[in-house]
């Protein structure tokens, strides 16, 4: 190869790269030809390893034409890269316009499940006489959830058809009445909590579910009676179904409470006469209570003959079922949004 060659190569290489940089209109086919030119293995750089060819006396020009057209190269793949960028750029912004005059986008407002909305209302009644929240563990162990409740070996809520077991030991709990064994434990009286929380049972049908929400309330004071449970329960049930609802207790039987009550309310939705709801009775049942029973205080080293104290246990989705009118409970376990959106504005 002699110089005369090489003038000859630059010239039709520097009117390839014209050509080729006149119709190229992308960021990456601009880099492309940029490395095919400027590259290391491009064929400027290759011209440029060919000066071993040459005599030592044309090297020195020959290098000088050849540094010559890179720089000149370099200087328009620059401007090149600036017009491409410019275009894309305008390109892109004309892509991402947005007419302001189109409608937008409506997006549908969400709802409160019926179980937070009344898990809410509970927290927020009861707070209001001054209760405070306590949360459990969901599994606990034989002794919380049945032995310091007074629930005897032989109990049939014990049964494996009854509780689900994790081990011979722990278990999904089966009443947030757990959770008040652990507070007596921990704090002295006086004692007034709230329990939420999940629990399970071996149970399932149209008013039954295996997992449900229950909410446990604990009083333990000095002079603490069943009168003041039926004012509280009274209070309770005035808010959440309505200023004319009355309560009534029935005898009933927890291992943890004596005496024990089952608590009816007057029926909100004929006002006592009888009707669908309320089976023609007038009544419609909503938990369980009673005094905290003697061997519970003791075994949680309260003394009986100095504190007295009641409990309350009732279903967050059984209060929910009758204050929406909702009759399957499985429609709350769905997640089916036109239920839900129901709830929208409770």
């Amino acid at each position: 190869m002699n110089d005369t060659n090489i003038a000859e190569k630059l010239e039709e290489l520097k009117a390839k790269i014209e050509s080729s940089l006149s119709v190229t209109d992308s960021s990456k086919a601009l880099y492309e030809l940029k490395n095919a030119c400027l590259g290391r293995s491009g064929e400027i750089s290759e011209l440029m390893k060919g000066l071993r060819d040459l005599p030592k006396e044309e090297r020195p020009q020959a290098g000088k034409t050849i540094n010559a057209l890179r720089d000149w190269a370099e200087e328009h793949f620059a401007e090149a890269e600036e017009r491409i960028k410019q275009a894309e750029l305008k390109a892109r912004y004309a892509s991402e316009t947005i007419d302001v005059t189109l409608p937008g986008n409506r997006h549908k407002t969400g709802a409160y499940h019926p179980n937070t909305l009344i898990k809410r209302e509970l927290i927020s009644i009861f707070a209001g006489m001054g209760f405070t929240v306590f949360e459990g563990p969901e599994i606990e162990n034989d002794y919380y959830n049945f032995t310091a409740l007074n629930t005897p070996k032989d109990h049939p809520a014990r049964d494996m058809q009854d509780t689900f077991y994790v081990t011979s030991d722990l278990l999904l709990r089966t009443q947030t009445s757990a959770g008040q064994i652990r507070v007596m434990e921990k704090q002295a009286p006086p004692i007034k909590i709230l329990s939420p929380g999940k629990v399970y049972r071996s149970d399932d049908d149209a008013t039954h579910s295996p997992m449900f929400s229950q909410m446990e309330g604990l009083v333990v004071d000095k002079g603490i009676t069943l009168c003041d449970l039926k004012g509280m329960l009274d209070e309770f049930a005035a808010k959440i179904f309505g200023s004319g609802v009355k309560t009534r207790l029935r005898p009933s039987y927890f291992p943890f409470t004596e005496p024990s009550v089952e608590v009816d309310v007057s029926c909100f939705e004929c006002g006592g006469k009888g009707c669908k709801l309320c089976k023609g009775t007038g009544w419609i049942e909503v938990l369980g209570a009673g005094m905290v029973n003697r061997r519970v205080l003791e075994g949680c080293g309260v003394d009986p003959d100095v504190y007295s104290g009641f409990a309350f246990g009732m279903g967050i989705e059984r209060i929910a079922m009758l204050k929406y009118g909702i009759n399957n409970m499985k429609m709350l376990f769905e997640g089916d949004t036109r239920f839900l959106r129901q709830f929208r504005m409770q």
